[in-house]
C-alpha cells in the first residue's frame, strides 16, 4: 500500500513544472534564432580584425548594429585567398543557410600575383553557390599597391565590377575607400586598417548592405 505525502507531492509537481518550462525554453530559443536571417562574412584579414582586438573589428561592429535582428557569422581568416575561401564555402553555406553573404576576398590573391582570371573564377563560383542557395550577395572590392604594375592592377580591380554586373550583385567598389591612403588610419604594414578605422570600414559597407538586409527580412 502506498502512502501519499502532500508535501512530497507538491515538490514533485513543482519540479515537473520547472522541467517543462526548461524544455519549452530550449525549444523556443532555437526558433527565435532561426527567425533571424543569417549574414555570413567570407573574408580575409581585413574582416578578421588582424592585429587589433576582435571586438573592434568592423564585422563585430556590424554584429552589434544588427543585434537581435540578424545572426552575423564571421568566417574570415587572415591570409585567406579566393581559392581557399571557395574550398571552405560550400560547407559554410550548408551549415549556416545565410540569407546574406558578404564576399571580401582577393587582397591576398593580388599580393601573390594570382591571375585575375583565377580570382574571377573563384568569386564567381561562390556567388553562383550563394544565389543557388537563395542568398543575396554583397561583393567588397579590393585594390592593390601600384608597384604591381598598372596593367595587372587594372585587370585585378576590374574583376569586382565585372562580377557585380554579370550576376547583378551589390558592390562596395573599394572596402578601404577613404582609409587606405590615410596613414593615421593604417597599421605600420600599410595594408591593414587600425582599430580606429574600423567604424569607417563599416561606414563604407553599411549603405550598400542595409537595403539587402531590409529585403532579406
Amino acid at each position: 500500500m502506498s502512502v501519499c505525502i502532500p508535501g512530497k507531492k507538491r515538490g514533485l509537481a513543482q519540479a515537473g513544472a520547472i522541467v517543462l518550462a526548461a524544455l519549452t525554453l530550449l525549444a523556443v530559443v532555437p526558433a527565435v534564432a532561426a527567425g533571424r536571417p543569417a549574414l555570413l562574412v567570407m573574408g580575409d584579414s581585413l574582416s578578421a580584425a588582424h592585429n587589433i582586438e576582435q571586438d573592434a573589428g568592423w564585422v563585430n561592429l556590424l554584429r552589434r548594429r544588427l543585434e537581435g535582428k540578424a545572426r552575423v557569422i564571421n568566417a574570415s581568416i587572415s591570409g585567406e585567398t579566393s581559392s581557399g575561401g571557395a574550398a571552405r564555402f560550400p560547407a559554410l553555406l550548408d551549415r549556416h543557410a545565410p540569407a546574406l553573404v558578404v564576399l571580401e576576398l582577393g587582397g591576398n590573391d593580388g599580393l601573390r600575383g594570382t591571375p585575375p582570371s583565377a580570382l574571377y573564377a573563384n568569386l564567381a563560383q561562390m556567388i553562383e553557390q550563394s544565389q543557388a542557395a537563395g542568398a543575396r550577395v554583397l561583393l567588397a572590392g579590393i585594390d592593390i599597391p601600384p608597384n604591381y604594375g598598372q596593367a595587372y592592377r587594372r585587370a585585378f580591380t576590374r574583376v569586382y565590377p565585372r562580377l557585380a554586373a554579370r550576376y547583378h550583385v551589390a558592390l562596395v567598389a573599394f572596402l578601404l575607400d577613404g582609409i587606405a591612403l590615410d596613414d593615421s588610419l593604417m597599421q605600420e604594414d600599410g595594408i591593414h586598417p587600425t582599430a580606429e578605422a574600423q567604424p569607417a570600414v563599416l561606414a563604407n559597407v553599411w549603405p550598400v548592405l542595409a537595403p539587402l538586409f531590409k529585403a532579406a527580412r
